[in-house]
C-alpha cells in the first residue's frame, strides 16, 4: 500500500490503471452574480465540458474544458466518436503514448481546433488520475520548483469602459495584486484606448504593473503606432496585438517596440507555436492548457526555457498553477475569476501570489450543485 496525501483514500500499490470507462458531461450554467464581470461580453451562460476517466482499480481522473464559443457539443461528439473508442482498455499511465496515438489518428481533420480540445479534456483527466494514483499533486509529480507564483488580476473588460476598467483594477489592487490587465481595441477608437491607458496609469500609480490585451484587434501597423504611444505609461506587455497566424506581424511589432510583445493563447500545441521558437521575438508565451492538454503544455514550457522564454499561461489558474510550480521559467498566473465559483476548494490566492495545492492530482472538484445544470 502507498500512503497518499492527507485526506486521500488508500490505493493499492498494484491498482489496475486500465481505462474502464470514460464519461462526458456537458453543463450550461448561469454566470456568478459578480458585479466585476461587468463588460465581459461573454454571453448569457457558461459552457463546461467534463471528462471523467475511470480505471479498473477504482481511480477516477477528471478533466474539463471551459468553452468560450458555442462548440461544446462538437467537442463532445469528437470525444465520443474519435477519442474514447481508441482509449478504452489502455493503461491510464501511458499518457505520452495516448497523446501521440490520438494526435496521429486525428491528423487529417485535427492538428488543432475541436480535435485538440477533445484530446486536452482527456489529457487533463489522465494526469489527474495518475496524480491520484501516485498520491501526489501534479506539481510534485512533475518535479516541484516552488509553491507560490505571482498572479495578476485579469478581466478589466473593454465593455465596462474606462471608468469600469479602472474600478476593477483598483479592486484587484485592494486584494494585494501587484499587476492587472486591461483591454483595448474592438469597441474603442485608438484615441479612446490611449486615454484609457493614461487614466489607468494615473489611477494605479507607478508601482502596479499594467498589461494590455488587444485580443488580436489590430494590424501590425496600428499595433506599432499605438504601442509607441503606450510606452510612456510604462506598460508591462502588449498582448495578442495581431491575429494568431500573423507571425510576420508579431516579428515586426516586437522589433519596433521597447515594451514586451506577448501571445500564444490562441495557438494550438507546440507545433502551432514553432515560429516563436525559430524566431524567439516574444519574451513571454501564453499557451492554453485546453489547446493541447497538460502533456503539450509541459513541452511548450521546456522548449521555451531552452530559448530563454518565460511562460504565463492563459487563464485557468487552478490548473496552470501546477505547471508553474514545477518549472523554472513560469513567470505569471492569470486570474479572471470566470469559474472560481464552481470549485469546492480552489487554490489559495493572497498578496498577489497563488499557492499550489498539495492535494493529489490537480486537486479540483466541482461543487455538487454545479452538476444540476447538465444538458
Amino acid at each position: 500500500m502507498i500512503r497518499p496525501g492527507k485526506g486521500t483514500p488508500m490505493i493499492s500499490a498494484h491498482s489496475d490503471m486500465t481505462i474502464r470507462d470514460i464519461r462526458v458531461t456537458m453543463l450550461r450554467l448561469p454566470w456568478a452574480d459578480d458585479p466585476w464581470l461587468k463588460g465581459a461580453a461573454l454571453g448569457a451562460t457558461r459552457d463546461i465540458l467534463i471528462c471523467d476517466v475511470e480505471t479498473s482499480g477504482g481511480v477516477t481522473g477528471m478533466g474539463y474544458l471551459f468553452v468560450f464559443k458555442p462548440a461544446m457539443k462538437s467537442i463532445a461528439a469528437c470525444l465520443e466518436e474519435c477519442i474514447i473508442p481508441r482509449v478504452i482498455g489502455k493503461d491510464a499511465t501511458a499518457i505520452e503514448a495516448i497523446w501521440r496515438d490520438l494526435w496521429t489518428a486525428t491528423m487529417t481533420y485535427g492538428r488543432g481546433g475541436i480535435a485538440a480540445m477533445a484530446m486536452s479534456a482527456l489529457d487533463i483527466a489522465l494526469w489527474d488520475a495518475v496524480g491520484k494514483r501516485a498520491g501526489l499533486p501534479l506539481h510534485r509529480l512533475w518535479g516541484h520548483y516552488r509553491s507560490e507564483i505571482p498572479i495578476y488580476g485579469s478581466g478589466c473588460f473593454r465593455g465596462a469602459g474606462g471608468d469600469g476598467m479602472i474600478e476593477k483594477a483598483l479592486h484587484f489592487v485592494k486584494q494585494g495584486y501587484k499587476a492587472i490587465k486591461m483591454q483595448v481595441a474592438h469597441v474603442h477608437t485608438p484615441a479612446q484606448d490611449l486615454d484609457n491607458v493614461r487614466r489607468m496609469r494615473e489611477a494605479l500609480g507607478p508601482d502596479i504593473d499594467i498589461m494590455i490585451d488587444v485580443n488580436m484587434g489590430w494590424s501590425a501597423d496600428v499595433a506599432i503606432e499605438m504601442g509607441r504611444k503606450f510606452e510612456k505609461y510604462d506598460i508591462y506587455w502588449l498582448e495578442e496585438p495581431v491575429p494568431a497566424d500573423d507571425f510576420a506581424g508579431y516579428q515586426r511589432i516586437a522589433a519596433a517596440l521597447d515594451m514586451r510583445v506577448v501571445g500564444g493563447e490562441t495557438h494550438f500545441t507546440r507545433y502551432d507555436l514553432r515560429p516563436f521558437f525559430l524566431n524567439p521575438c516574444l519574451p513571454i508565451l501564453q499557451p492554453d492548457p485546453m489547446r493541447g492538454g497538460m502533456t503539450d503544455l509541459r513541452k511548450i514550457a521546456a522548449l521555451a526555457d531552452t530559448f530563454g522564454i518565460t511562460i504565463a499561461p492563459h487563464l485557468f489558474p487552478e490548473l496552470n498553477v501546477h505547471l508553474l510550480a514545477s518549472i523554472p521559467n513560469g513567470i505569471w498566473c492569470e486570474n479572471m475569476a470566470l469559474i472560481d465559483d464552481l470549485w469546492v476548494d480552489p487554490p489559495e490566492v493572497a498578496n498577489g501570489m497563488i499557492t499550489a495545492p498539495e492535494r493529489p492530482g490537480h486537486g479540483l472538484k466541482f461543487k455538487e450543485d454545479v452538476l444540476k445544470f447538465k444538458i
